[in-house]
């Protein structure tokens, strides 16, 4: 499949998922709050959802094609990200899909803020450390 057609069908299905989810549930598509809800109250829904995300790479790689992602070798260095992004999603009050999806699709002010934030360290990282091929 053509690699500009990918990015784009994956961006419309996120979008719209999310919206359906907003209309029929009344809830925002933000990861974050849909993991904590798991860990905290096992709901089915959000045991779904979390299923759900796998699953959907899964079936793209068996059936699209598409290649898995490679993680870098260095453990501590994972870890440390896992840590600083679980610190920004605190201090942000959400996630980069809560906000950078959701939250600039309602208008939200404080999403378009935070998504500035988040995107511009990203930059920085990038420009600093370079990145692992």
């Amino acid at each position: 499949m053509n690699a500009f057609f990918l990015p784009l069908l994956g961006g419309m299905i996120i979008g719209v998922s999310t919206l359906i989810l907003l209309l029929v549930n009344g809830k925002v598509a933000g990861i974050s709050t849909i993991f904590w809800n798991f860990c905290t109250s096992k709901s089915m829904e959000s045991t779904l959802f979390i299923i759900g995300l796998p699953l959907g790479a899964l079936i793209a790689y068996s059936i699209l094609g598409v290649s898995q992602p490679t993680l870098p070798g260095n453990t501590s260095l994972i870890l440390l990200s896992g840590f600083l992004v679980g610190f920004g999603v605190n201090r942000g009050s959400g996630c980069t899909s809560g906000h950078g999806v959701c939250g600039i699709g309602r208008f939200s002010i404080r999403s378009i803020v935070a998504t500035l934030c988040f995107m511009a360290s990203g930059i920085v990282t990038v420009a600093l450390f370079g990145v692992n091929p």
